[in-house]
């Protein structure tokens, strides 16, 4: 009879979850195998959630973990459950999460390797009950290719519309503006290449992919000072102003070992490993001033903002306590930065 009433209870919730994914019945979480996907989970998927959700993004530039940013993550997931998304690795993320950062009840991952696994219900399901998800480093473009379009695509949407956390690292912060560098040509490009043909095909920009909020009009890159990646988010923000039609558009560069983590309202603060990162707004508030095919880019005095670690900046307007404004020349596939 217990066993009966077990199973009962089993059917029940799956048939819940179903109602509000739309799918048909799928396996059982540890069961999870299909093609397209690799899943691994860690900790108590049956624990209860400490506490209450909050809506939240972490946006980290790459490289080392900033466990403060995480911890105030977490907090705002009720240190509950936590799925990482990939399209390359393993496991040894979650592992490092669970075990190291800490905070969690339990942390669940998902490999993709095909488009075909952003489709499975199974997957959905996972997504569905995540209390945050976490998009890992990698490689943007397969991102864009195996989920833009899918049932997992409208899946990490209504996450965030349901006021849950979000985050991504690297690639995974990458997609995570309205506007993206997709790396879609297989590289990855430089400032110098970009700045000296903005329009050519190494520039892959994408858009109509993920609705993040106060992200719409914003494109975000990473590893930012270490690569001097700086002209290369002020094409991509030309690029975007184009493409749009709107003007307005703006880049947001996040440096390695640092994280911006953005509350409901728009506030966010930089947090960083070392002390020393920063994040870089770009705002032009208008169109460059040439964006030729096969010309190099000319954009007279785009202004750069700088917030360095500890800092606080809003995404509803962008006003920020700045360690230092400047003004960026760009001309003849160089640039010249002009602190104010």
């Amino acid at each position: 009879m217990r066993r009966f009433h077990r199973r009962l209870r089993d059917v029940l919730a799956g048939l819940a979850v179903l109602v509000l994914l739309g799918s048909p019945l799928a396996a059982p979480a540890q069961d999870l195998q299909g093609p397209g996907f690799t899943y691994y989970e860690t900790g108590d998927l049956d624990a209860p959630r400490p506490g209450p959700r909050a809506p939240a993004m972490m946006l980290m530039g790459g490289g080392e973990w900033v466990p403060e940013a995480f911890q105030w993550w977490l907090k705002q997931a009720g240190n509950g459950r936590v799925l990482i998304l990939r399209a390359s690795g393993s496991d040894e993320l979650q592992e490092r999460l669970h075990h190291d950062i800490g905070g969690t009840t339990a942390v669940q991952t998902l490999v993709f390797d095909s488009r075909r696994g952003a489709d499975d219900p199974a997957v959905l399901r996972v997504v569905a009950a995540a209390d945050a998800i976490f998009i890992a480093g990698g490689d943007q473009s397969r991102y864009i290719r195996f989920w833009k379009g899918t049932a997992l695509n409208r899946a990490l949407n209504a996450h965030v519309r349901a006021g849950k956390p979000i985050a991504g690292t690297s690639a995974g912060l990458a997609i995570l503006g309205g506007y993206a560098y997709g790396a879609l040509d297989g590289g990855s490009v430089t400032s110098a290449a970009a700045l000296a043909d903005p329009m050519g095909s190494a520039v892959t920009m994408d858009s109509g992919f993920l609705q993040m909020p106060y992200l719409q009009r914003v494109v975000t890159d990473t590893h930012f000072d270490r690569r001097d990646r700086l002209g290369r988010l002020i094409v991509f923000v030309a690029r975007a102003a184009q493409d749009s039609g709107d003007p307005d558009m703006i880049g947001i560069g996040v440096d390695e070992d640092t994280a911006l983590c953005v509350e409901p309202d728009g506030r966010a603060q930089v947090y960083s490993a070392d002390g020393h990162g920063r994040v870089w707004v770009v705002r032009p508030g208008r169109g460059a001033d040439r964006l030729t095919q096969g010309e190099p880019l000319r954009f007279h005095a785009v202004p750069v903002t700088v917030v360095a670690s500890g800092g606080r900046m809003r995404l509803d307007d962008f006003q920020a306590d700045a360690d230092y404004h400047a003004a960026v020349d760009v001309d003849g596939g160089r640039i010249e930065l002009i602190r104010r």
